[in-house]
């Protein structure tokens, strides 16, 4: 009788332990968002590859590009300090959901299957599909001459998904070669590897005016406008993120700071929407 009366008691102060728990955590304040956490910090953790000029890439050992100064001046307007982290493309999406860090600043194009996954900033950059050639091929003159070519491009980007889907309504078969990082493709067409080379066209009239002996941009871009932003998680938690961050973005803009780093990397400025757009793919 007094062994069945310890099991009771036993399982009356595991329930009653249980109860007390549930109580404690329901009294407490739900998982503050990102933004709170970030401003407690004093740190926000942005994420991106260090591998795409001219938007982000390194000068020796030093992170530098279109991203890192508006990113610099976006933390500014958030009070907070910035940790820079570079990771291959192909790990930067997982490790956001996985939450690794606050932000993706690796420029992500807008398209409708991201916009069900992910949440997106306004605008940083167009970023519409185009292709770049060698200086010296006179066989590419427009982007429906790639028939029958190879082309190289990033693996997993969406302009490598465009360009599949452009070639594949051409009159000539398209090989594709798939690489870890834009320089890996360029190097393959200065070499003669591939014949074209797809980006998006500001990252190509970069690399062609860092190199015009070499590379010459295929005029007019094959692919539909699309523009370049950066990328948070869904949900409520990363909501106040996203809207402290286009805040700051369209402070930029009004005050000059987006049109002196456009103009500082792009040569121009560039008039953007300040609204997300709707994606055409």
């Amino acid at each position: 009788m007094a062994m069945m009366t310890t099991k009771a008691s036993w399982k009356a102060m595991v329930a009653g332990a249980a109860a007390l728990m549930t109580m404690v955590a329901a009294s407490l304040p739900a998982n503050a968002d990102t933004l709170e956490d970030i401003k407690k910090a004093g740190v926000i953790k942005a994420a991106t590859e260090m591998q795409f000029p001219p938007f982000d890439f390194l000068e020796g050992d030093k992170y530098v590009g279109v991203d890192r100064d508006l990113m610099d001046e976006v933390a500014k307007e958030l009070g907070v300090k910035v940790e820079y982290i570079d990771l291959p493309w192909t790990s930067v999406l997982p490790g956001l959901e996985a939450g690794k860090f606050d932000l993706v600043i690796a420029p992500v194009t807008i398209t409708k299957e991201r916009l069900a996954r992910y949440a997106f900033t306004l605008p940083i950059s167009e970023g519409t599909a185009a292709l770049m050639k060698r200086a010296d091929d006179d066989s590419i003159t427009k982007p429906e001459d790639i028939a029958g070519k190879t082309i190289g491009g990033g693996k997993g980007t969406s302009q490598l998904g465009q360009i599949k889907e452009y070639a594949a309504a051409l009159p000539g078969k398209v090989e594709f070669k798939e690489y870890v990082d834009s320089n890996q493709s360029y190097a393959d067409l200065a070499a003669g590897r591939v014949d074209a080379s797809v980006n998006s066209y500001p990252n190509l009239a970069y690399a062609a005016a860092q190199r015009p002996e070499t590379f010459a941009v295929v005029l007019p871009p094959f692919g539909k406008t699309t523009y370049f932003s950066w990328v948070s998680r869904l949900g409520e938690k990363d909501a106040s993120l996203v809207e402290a961050v286009n805040a700051a973005l369209l402070k930029l803009g009004e005050d000059g700071r987006m049109s002196a780093i456009h103009e500082k990397w792009f040569g121009k400025g560039v008039d953007l929407p300040k609204t997300i757009p709707e994606p055409s793919f």
